[in-house]
């Protein structure tokens, strides 16, 4: 509905007087035949003031007759009438051509990037690689080769398996796919060994290629070699193969934290306050005072860029930075208190690390009192299927 009041002040619209008995009857017809009206205020019971577009008006003068009811224009709003009525003045009319041409100029630059992940995965640090690439707002759109920036942030980056870039407009869109991390991949003819990629306790192993070099209940630290790459016969004597077979172990996770029985914490207070600004390209101009009302306060910005088309931006920006009010609450925890919420956060902690909590086989919680708070550290036994290839190198 905003969107079509905007379009209506660009192509005219008219307040209007309604004067009868059948108002009611005037606006359910007027919204059956989807005339839009807005901005309505009665004045007692048979008066009624709204405003129209200028194609439809004809239609309201039927609708109108029909009800009986009286209507006349009480003021002509919008940029056509505008323009009639400056259309001898010169100033306006050297502005209006001022305005063309530099919309016309800033039709030549990219004064918005936007970024595309696929799956909404988010890629860091993606707009400072693609920047130092050569894509910047308000640079030439002729001097933008999107091959070479390609071709930069796939060499710079491993973590992107595709990326793609489209200039429509003014608008420069990027489009990423993440890559998934893999180990690499040793081929089935070279010769490898199975090496520890964990420290732990060998619960199971399988053998299929090669020769064991732990058993069910070794201690291993991370890069000992679980399986060797070779095998020996009696007959054959050593031969080198690539290495294969499957190892369980019970590996551990541990986190630890301190929980103070006396804390101080920001909390909201509710209190807001916003200010307005406008951007202009990088030149800031601010409506308001730099320094908040608040003491304390977090702050969100946001910035909507101004655009013509879907794909056409200009270079202004309308920012809004809001101020949220944050008081310093004093936090106390009796030993219980703190001991239980030291817990619940590390195992909260911990479970987001652990992919499959079907194989925690232990807990171990320790906590240890201090003066001022308590130590809590939280263990998990975890059964994992561990081991990586690693290149035999003659």
């Amino acid at each position: 509905m905003f969107i079509k009041i905007i379009l209506s002040y660009l192509l005219g619209y008219l307040r209007l007087s309604i004067e009868g008995y059948y108002i009611e009857r005037f606006i359910n017809i007027c919204k059956n035949n989807k005339i839009i009206i807005w901005n309505l205020k009665r004045d007692k019971d048979i008066h009624l003031y709204l405003n129209v577009r200028i194609s439809e008006f004809k239609e309201i003068c039927d609708i109108a007759k029909k009800t009986r009811c009286k209507i006349k224009i009480k003021n002509k709003k919008g940029i056509p009438f505008l323009l009639h009525k400056y259309k001898k003045r010169k100033i306006f009319a050297v502005f209006l051509i001022l305005v063309v041409c530099s919309i016309g100029l800033s039709s030549n630059f990219v004064w918005n990037v936007d970024i595309r992940e696929e799956n909404n995965q988010k890629i860091e640090n993606i707009i400072q690689d693609l920047e130092s690439a050569g894509l910047k707002i308000g640079m030439l759109k002729s001097n933008i080769n999107t091959k070479e920036i390609i071709n930069k942030i796939r060499f710079q980056r491993n973590d992107i398996a595709w990326i793609g870039i489209e200039l429509k407009g003014t608008n420069a869109i990027v489009k990423l796919v993440k890559s998934d991390k893999k180990p690499d991949i040793i081929d089935e003819n070279e010769y490898c060994s199975i090496i520890s990629d964990k420290a732990g306790v060998v619960t199971k192993i399988n053998a299929q290629t090669g020769t064991a070099n732990v058993k069910v209940g070794d201690t291993i630290k991370e890069g000992d070699v679980l399986i060797n790459g070779w095998m020996e016969g009696k007959f054959t004597g050593i031969r080198y193969v690539h290495a294969k077979g499957e190892i369980e172990a019970k590996v551990w996770y541990t986190k630890h934290k301190k929980i103070s029985y006396h804390t101080t914490q920001a909390k909201e207070t509710g209190n807001k306050e916003n200010k307005y600004g406008i951007k202009i390209n990088n030149f800031e101009i601010n409506f308001y005072k730099k320094l908040s009302k608040f003491k304390i306060y977090d702050t969100i910005e946001t910035e909507n860029k101004f655009k013509l088309f879907s794909d056409f931006y200009l270079p202004i920006s309308f920012i809004k930075k809001m101020n949220k009010e944050l008081e310093e609450v004093q936090e106390d925890y009796t030993l219980e208190e703190a001991k239980t919420i030291g817990i619940e956060e590390l195992q909260e902690e911990l479970e987001k690390e652990i992919e499959n909590k079907n194989n925690i086989v232990n807990k171990n919680i320790n906590t240890y009192e201090q003066e001022d708070g308590i130590d809590v550290y939280v263990t998990y036994e975890v059964l994992e299927n561990i081991g990586t290839n690693e290149k035999i190198v003659f």
